[in-house]
């Protein structure tokens, strides 16, 4: 018996998205179905490449179309033209900021691991380094080249190193290392224009930007200029890291910007000589304070000798402080997908 488009479309009817509570067909997340003789091409909403939970569907579709004895062949579907995202960035599928209300509570650390974790699962990823006062993204990350600068059609632009799979570009690449940036606010503002508008970053699955730390000019330029899909906010158990942390919290919902979560840092050390663990800064900051914005909590990161390590991203090493940082990727990855499943479900006339 042939199968035929209308029977695939049943089939997949049983493919389950497990955050939506929906089959993939009635959430919209199948845009485009094509059954030729012994194949079929698939053509999936699926916008977090390397989510596992994006992943799993992929699977499931696989399988299912393998079950009606056809070759399955999946693709993803395109962005459509109205979408603001592609205004600007065009190339870039997501933006992700990662945030703090202060400085000090590791978010470097945490963009950088959320970087090379993402990269390691296979996604194409860059690093945008915002914070032009402090840049400390090219040290963490061991950069060693300079970008390259070209010019096409009487314009100047810039191509970012790699390294660890990840574009990288920062200010501290541009400028003297041993000279302090002393810029007032629209000096920054410029700067930071420079970086993400004459940068050629390629096609990416994820741009991470790495956000000074509070509320400042870099910050309102980020939200009014760059299409953030939404924002990664780190803060350290005790409360003067979460009081400051609110204030963060406040501006992307003033903004309409989709806060992904709030990561707590720093939550416990495990001491390597007696094994005992420490929570020295507090616990559960982290999680009331998503809890008291209604934010998902993302999870507990340790405080870890191996993350000081330069040059070298602990993500990408061994240990309970790599697996944190891995299983952290994946969890933003997966908040990222499910923003967009969320957005597809009410264009196709869900809740």
């Amino acid at each position: 018996m042939t199968t035929t488009e209308s029977d695939l479309y049943d089939r997949l009817r049983t493919v389950e998205d497990p955050d939506l509570g929906d089959d993939i067909v009635t959430a919209g997340l199948v845009t485009d179905l094509d059954v030729d003789e012994a194949s079929a091409t698939v053509e999936l909403a699926l916008e977090a490449p390397h989510a596992p939970t994006e992943a799993a569907i992929v699977d499931e579709v696989h399988a299912v179309v393998e079950a009606a004895g056809l070759e399955p062949h999946l693709v993803a579907a395109p962005r459509r033209e109205d979408d603001p995202e592609t205004a600007v960035l065009p190339n870039v599928r997501n933006v992700v900021a990662v945030a703090s209300g202060k400085g000090g509570v590791g978010k470097t650390t945490v963009a950088t691991n959320l970087a090379a974790g993402l990269a390691d699962r296979g996604a194409r990823v860059g690093i945008l380094d915002a914070d032009v006062y402090g840049p400390n993204v090219p040290r963490m990350l061991g950069v060693a080249d300079d970008p390259a600068v070209e010019e096409a059609d009487g314009e100047q632009f810039i191509t970012p190193p790699e390294e660890h799979d990840v574009a990288v570009m920062s200010m501290d690449l541009l400028v003297d290392r041993e000279e302090a940036v002393v810029w007032r606010g629209p000096m920054a503002d410029r700067a930071l224009s420079e970086l993400f508008e004459d940068v050629t970053w390629g096609q990416l699955d994820y741009l991470v930007v790495d956000l000074p730390p509070g509320t400042g000019d870099v910050q309102l330029t980020m939200l009014q200029n760059l299409p953030v899909t939404g924002a990664v906010v780190v803060t350290t158990p005790q409360a003067v890291a979460t009081d400051d942390t609110r204030k963060g919290l406040r501006l992307f919902g003033r903004y309409e910007t989709p806060v992904l979560g709030v990561v707590e840092n720093m939550a416990r050390f495990v001491c390597p000589d007696c094994g005992g663990d420490h929570e020295i800064f507090g616990a559960d900051g982290g999680r009331d304070l998503a809890d008291e914005f209604d934010v998902p909590f993302l999870g507990s990161l340790p405080l870890d000798p191996a993350v000081r390590s330069d040059g070298t991203p602990v993500v990408l090493g061994d240990g309970d402080a790599a697996a944190a940082f891995d299983d952290l990727g994946g969890t933003v990855a997966d908040r990222v997908g499910q923003l967009h499943r969320h957005r597809r479900r009410r264009a196709a006339g869900g809740d």
